[in-house]
């Protein structure tokens, strides 16, 4: 049995900082289930996968020599080069030594005993730690439908989280693709270029708008490095700690019709992933405002394709723009005119299993050469709960949320002494910018574990008072929202018998922030420390 400070689980962006942020001061081992670092930017390698904030922005800000010296090829920048710049900052802040690649955490178990986790990786490895950080990413744990006969089928079936390295060879074959969320939306253009023929399986379309990505303009950067502290503070101020503001600051039912056209216009064509979504500040709150987006959004589906049929199926009707995820495209609804592409409309005629040549649906059956699943995620909290978490008097993690998640500021949960989570659940995880909002969750935590030490303790837990306070806070902030109204993986709507719960808190980065400041500055209210 080894000994350490703080474990980390997860060498994506939170972990590596975290790694960086602790490890100067306490003795830091990283299990990562990856043999690389990234996380996101890790797994998801397949064609087309592209981050949807820019780059500049979509990057660490506690170093300034890092931002100054890394440049970014493109404003959107695409997975290869997010791989490539974890890696330096790995390189670069020597945090290699404290990582353990291929070695995802299995179990850990908090012994009263001796106030310890112990914790065990796949490898054999058992470590014993005062503190646990989980940068286990709202993202990870893949979903795949539980559809019978997939032993049969004689084709590859490809799961976009596990897209191999070397690539895959599309070029005349028959092609399934299932899902259309924001991962299939950026792989459907690539796939319909190479395939023979492209089969898109749709359950429910997705609002997408177009990224307007383009090779990094040398003034632009230089401008953001000439001031990016005073750009970075900006940004953190915003609701989702990115530096998008508003197009207009008046209510979208005080402007002209044609006052609001154009702005909606100039918003699609600003080149700016999420402009759309900001263009007015009530789209977000008030769904008669948010009519007015969808219904833009839906005219330029239907512009766009020009089977009248397809058009329709592809544009969403039973939720509110922007209520679910909200994609970024390049010229997705254009490969919907190419002859080598059909939609598969499987909502009212369902995916039933697979069969030894492809898919079958209740009125129909697909040959298909290759399955690409882009199913989605177990998220927020799937990446967690598949780990053997066991607490005091040996309480399971997975079981102390199987009828919803419970913590206290997405950070802790009760009957979980010294354990940390970034991007937890009932966090603004994916609904702030990531690497922002992670930043300061790190330095916030590592400034919690920093103050029991000097007040000479060596626990800090939470109570379930906390959680269920924090639980109403959240359910008050959904509520004021348009977000209510759509099942999605914010909500565990994705997976089949998960609790349909609200996972995600939207009352925006600064509010959370402010909370989390506050508890501590009242003498760290809602959390216990002895």
């Amino acid at each position: 049995m080894e000994q350490c400070d703080v474990v980390i689980i997860g060498a994506g962006f939170s972990g590596l900082y975290a790694v960086h942020h602790l490890g100067g001061n306490y003795s830091v081992i990283c299990f990562e289930a990856g043999d690389g670092v990234g996380g996101t930017w890790y797994w998801n390698r397949y064609p087309g996968a592209r981050v949807d904030i820019e780059s500049l922005q979509y990057s660490y800000g506690f170093d300034d020599p890092l931002q100054q010296e890394w440049q970014w090829p493109e404003y959107f920048s695409a997975q290869p080069d997010l791989e490539r710049y974890a890696n330096h900052v790995a390189d670069r802040f020597g945090l290699r030594k404290h990582i353990r690649l291929s070695n995802p955490v299995v179990s850990m178990r908090f012994d009263e005993a001796d106030g310890r986790w112990h914790v065990h990786g796949a490898k054999g490895d058992h470590v014993s730690c005062r503190f646990v950080i989980a940068a286990t990413g709202a993202l990870y744990a893949k979903h795949m439908p539980n559809w019978p006969g997939l032993e049969s089928y004689k084709g590859r079936i490809l799961h976009t989280t596990e897209w191999p390295r070397e690539g895959v060879d599309f070029a005349g074959k028959r092609v399934g693709l299932v899902g259309t969320g924001s991962t299939a939306i950026q792989l459907a253009p690539v796939l319909a270029e190479e395939a023979g023929h492209l089969h898109v399986f749709q359950r429910t379309p997705a609002f997408s708008i177009p990224s307007g990505n383009r090779p990094m303009d040398a003034e632009y950067e230089q401008a953001w490095k000439s001031n990016y502290a005073e750009r970075r503070k900006r940004a953190s101020d915003l609701w989702g700690a990115t530096l998008i503001e508003p197009t207009c600051k008046d209510s979208i039912h005080d402007v002209t019709p044609e006052d609001r056209e154009r702005l909606l216009e100039e918003a699609w064509n600003s080149r700016n992933a999420f402009q759309l979504l900001l263009s007015f500040p009530d789209i977000m709150t008030d769904l008669a405002a948010n009519k007015y987006v969808a219904d833009f959004a839906r005219r330029k589906i239907r512009a766009i394709v020009k089977d009248p049929e397809v058009a329709e199926r592809l544009c969403p009707k039973d939720y509110p723009f922007g209520a679910k995820r909200l994609c970024v495209d390049t010229d997705y609804f254009q490969i919907y005119n190419r002859d080598n592409v059909t939609l598969v409309d499987v909502k009212d005629r369902p995916i039933m299993a697979f069969t030894p040549e492809g898919l079958e649906t209740t009125d129909a059956t697909y040959e298909l050469d290759l399955i690409v699943m882009a199913t989605g995620f177990d998220a927020i909290t799937g990446s967690l709960s598949r780990i053997d978490v066991a607490g005091l008097g040996g309480v399971k993690l997975a079981e102390r949320w199987r009828d919803g998640p419970t913590t206290y500021l997405g950070s802790m949960v009760a009957s979980f002494p010294n354990f940390f989570m970034i991007h937890g659940p009932l966090t603004p995880a994916a609904q702030a910018h990531m690497i922002v909002s992670a930043e300061w969750q790190v330095n916030w935590v590592t400034d919690m574990i920093g103050d029991l030490d000097r007040a000479g303790l060596e626990r800090i837990e939470t109570t379930e008072a906390a959680e269920q306070e924090w639980a109403r806070e959240v359910e008050d902030v959904s509520h004021a929202t348009i977000h209510r109204l759509a099942n999605s993986w914010y909500n565990g709507a994705n997976i089949e018998g998960k609790p349909k719960n609200f996972m995600v808190y939207v009352g925006g980065f600064p509010r959370y922030r402010q909370h989390c400041v506050d508890s501590v500055a009242k003498g760290y209210e809602g959390f216990v420390r002895s």
